[in-house]
């Protein structure tokens, strides 16, 4: 009997979140872009026609429940294995048995393998030779972007499907079927107050286990059976904040963290971040918002800024929460006391608008390239000044079509970085390029 079939809702010791996984497809909630009517996962699941795939989303997104659905829907051989628990010998005996149900028998076996990231790329490679043979269908489940956690040759031969994190009414279904169903809570004396189950739904950063979890925690704990809201707040063990992820606070919160980086006040900028994280923001929500910042109202002013803010998203993603939470106020207040300059964003705005009002004009002929004797003939490449061979490595020469050879889209400002920026530039082109440009 395979660890799937095993019937876990008659433990009385089986946490609740356990005990409510879906069984059927049409029980599992969220995932409509995955398997909503018509969709492609949902159609290999329902005519058996599953090659290898890749999960990949946030925990308690229902990974390992759309495993058990595929185990309930498939004709194969269904084995589940932990990359946490297991080795790679397991793995070669599975791959050994799959030989063997394949050679003997006709059957296919469906490997399941949770933290797929777990394993290193060396050892993923032990599901290779099946998989390509079709003796194997591997399906990895990962919380780590597969790109850089799964070996290339195993990612090729198989489908990404990206989960996301569960909305709160998804979250809210599943609560209210935690409660009234048999093998969930079972306990038609227990009152729940709706606002303990909203403040669950929002306050669980869209993750099953944590909701239903916290669920079983304040029904221990009820007192007179009622689950109230301050009995919500002590299951999470955090308070309430005002920050709905998809509402008007959200965008709120986040435009305040932008605005106090750009009004260089770190105070302010660490604040807001603070209250994104205690409300259970995705931290990598946060430092997409300081890389792109970094350019937008910094860029050459201070070029270290966008280094930090890569930095910063590269430590959140190996460190996590909440030890990331030191790297996010080490680059918030760095980039909120760096000098500022937008010339680079109103640069490329530009330049935009005028490629979007003339067209493709064409290369001048003197910076296209010649790689033929037809081109040479044709003067390509005519008349270029190779750079190096002038003084301070500059040649007076255009560079953009004749019909706005003109036109400035750069103009750094006199702060920071850029002020050297803008006195060598004005020195090379006898001030073509001066003064300073404000957001407007």
């Amino acid at each position: 009997m395979d660890l799937f079939e095993q019937t876990a809702q008659n433990n009385d010791n089986t946490p609740l979140a356990e005990r409510m996984r879906p069984q059927k497809l049409n029980d599992v909630v969220g995932q409509q872009h995955l398997l909503g009517s018509g969709k492609l996962l949902r159609q290999l699941i329902e005519s058996d026609q599953l090659s290898s795939i890749i999960f990949w989303g946030p925990p308690g997104t229902g990974k390992t429940t759309l495993g058990r659905v595929i185990a309930n829907h498939t004709k194969s051989r269904f084995v589940f294995f932990s990359a946490v628990l297991g080795s790679i010998k397991e793995v070669r005996e599975i791959v050994a048995e799959a030989k063997q149900q394949r050679a003997y028998h006709g059957r296919k076996t469906l490997l399941f393998v949770d933290e797929i990231h777990r394993f290193n790329k060396a050892q993923q490679d032990a599901f290779l030779p099946s998989v390509e043979k079709g003796e194997l269908t591997l399906i990895g489940a990962t919380t780590e972007n597969p790109s850089f956690e799964v070996n290339s040759a195993l990612l090729s031969r198989s489908r990404v499907f990206v989960l996301e994190s569960l909305a709160a009414e998804d979250l809210k279904i599943l609560l209210h079927r935690a409660i009234s169903a048999q093998q969930g809570l079972n306990r038609p004396e227990l009152q729940i107050d709706e606002a303990a189950l909203d403040f669950f739904a929002e306050q669980s950063g869209g993750d099953a286990r944590i909701a239903l979890g916290a669920l079983e925690v304040s029904a221990a704990a009820a007192q007179n059976n009622t689950v109230s809201h301050e009995t919500a707040l002590e299951a999470l063990q955090k308070k309430a904040l005002l920050y709905d992820k998809g509402g008007e606070e959200h965008y709120n919160v986040i435009s305040a963290f932008i605005k106090s980086m750009r009004g260089s006040d770190p105070d302010g900028a660490i604040y807001w971040m603070a209250r994104m994280l205690e409300a259970g923001e995705d931290p990598l929500f946060i430092v997409r918002r300081m890389v792109i910042f970094a350019s937008e109202d910094i860029g050459n002013a201070d070029p270290r800024a966008l280094q930090i803010a890569l930095a910063v998203q590269q430590a959140v993603h190996f460190v996590g929460l909440p030890e990331a939470r030191i790297n996010l106020a080490q680059g918030v207040t760095y980039l909120a006391t760096a000098p500022k300059s937008n010339a680079s964003y109103l640069g490329i705005d530009e330049a935009l608008a005028e490629v979007r009002k003339s067209g493709a004009l064409p290369v001048p002929k003197h910076i296209r390239n010649a790689p033929t004797k037809l081109l040479k003939q044709l003067d390509y490449g005519k008349g270029y000044k190779y750079a190096h061979n002038y003084q301070d490595g500059f040649a007076e020469q255009t560079h953009l079509p004749d019909q706005i050879s003109q036109i400035c889209f750069y103009r750094p400002t006199d702060r920071g970085y850029e002020k050297i920026i803008t006195e060598r530039m004005d020195r090379l082109r006898g001030g073509r390029i001066k003064g300073t440009q404000e957001k407007s």
